[in-house]
């Protein structure tokens, strides 16, 4: 194993860097991973533009990534799950395992989360990486470190149509063809559901039918086209959505979601917009709408693997741009454009 840790360190907003690290060493527990692929997150980008996120704020240089695979080179005392060579999905987020959310199994609240690339801790953007073992899944033979990769964004899908108690034959809306409005679609659909999704990209609704979408709209203008677009959705469904799902946070979305779910239906709010937003709680309240929400995932990624391996969510469908790690800072700056052609960068961090 050559000793060359390169890897991508967020300084300040704009400012990221491709610098050596001292190579970790897998502490009880854990594994060191050889990275494979790591996927460029929107709040990645928001760290890289902004310098943080609401109160996480970097404060100090900080290496970049989440969505992330690797394959295991060395392993820490205890650890008996892997061994050298497995092939791993990373579940970026490590909580206490003590406090009464770890214990009540909803361990994605535990306030004491370490959790990559979120201030002050370190991502995995790296050509090597230290992780606890019980929070990396193996991959089968089959799958490829890109699809190890994307189990993290996929997992955000799942949690948000187990939440909202999607199964087969519920009628779902996704308002959104981003990269989580896509994985959501992607889940629902392996759930069994029928889908419909809005968005304004004819170019993303493009790719949410390949992902499974049922019936796509466009849309210019939520506000004003929100009496239309809800006539056209009850009609393309027959009927009103028993459950919308929001990956936007936006308050025209989150108006048209109360609008135009069932009476009694579900609205699950997955994307996150403005602190405050102003919204017509009396017509949900009418409806008795059930409104829910989502907070990255919890006991997820087992699903989210099997989704993939039996080849109902071909998660690789949403990957548009391919870099290595030495291309890193190119890649960012590719995403930052926020073209609608680009959907899902890939960086690759294996040499050669």
């Amino acid at each position: 194993m050559v000793q060359d840790n390169l890897a991508c360190v967020l300084h300040k907003e704009y400012d990221l860097r491709l610098e050596h690290k001292p190579m970790p060493e897998p502490q009880e527990g854990q594994v060191l991973l050889e990275m494979g692929c790591v996927g460029i997150c929107g709040s990645d980008v928001h760290y890289y533009e902004h310098g943080r996120i609401a109160d996480y704020i970097v404060t100090k240089p900080m290496i970049i990534g989440h969505e992330a695979s690797g394959t295991v080179v060395k392993v820490g005392k205890g650890v008996k799950n892997l061994k050298p060579g497995d092939r791993v999905a990373i579940e970026p987020g490590v909580p206490c395992r003590c406090c009464s959310f770890c214990k009540e199994g909803r361990y994605n609240l535990c306030p004491d989360v370490i959790f990559c690339a979120t201030p002050p801790h370190d991502g995995n953007l790296s050509r090597y990486y230290t992780h606890d073992a019980d929070f990396c899944y193996k991959l089968p033979d089959h799958l490829t470190l890109e699809e190890g990769a994307l189990l993290e964004p996929l997992a955000v899908g799942v949690h948000a149509c187990k939440r909202s108690g999607v199964g087969l034959g519920t009628t779902v809306l996704v308002l959104s063809a981003g990269p989580i409005g896509l994985v959501t679609i992607l889940a629902a659909k392996a759930y069994g559901a029928r889908v419909i999704c809005v968005s304004r990209s004819l170019t993303r609704l493009n790719v949410a039918k390949a992902c499974g979408a049922d019936i796509v709209i466009q849309v210019r203008n939520y506000q004003q086209e929100e009496v239309e677009l809800i006539k056209k959705i009850h009609n393309a469904l027959g009927r009103a959505p028993q459950v919308t799902i929001d990956c936007t946070g936006t308050e025209n979305c989150l108006t048209l979601g109360m609008n135009v779910t069932r009476v009694g239906g579900k609205l699950m709010l997955v994307g996150m917009g403005p602190q405050t937003v102003s919204v017509p709680l009396v017509n949900a309240c009418a409806k008795e709408i059930d409104i829910l929400s989502c907070f990255r995932y919890v006991n997820d990624y087992p699903a989210a693997l099997e989704m993939v391996a039996s080849g109902k969510c071909p998660v690789t469908k949403l990957i548009t741009h391919n870099f290595q790690l030495e291309e890193a800072v190119d890649a960012f700056k590719t995403a930052s454009k926020k073209s609608d052609d680009t959907i899902k960068i890939m960086i690759h961090c294996r040499r050669g």
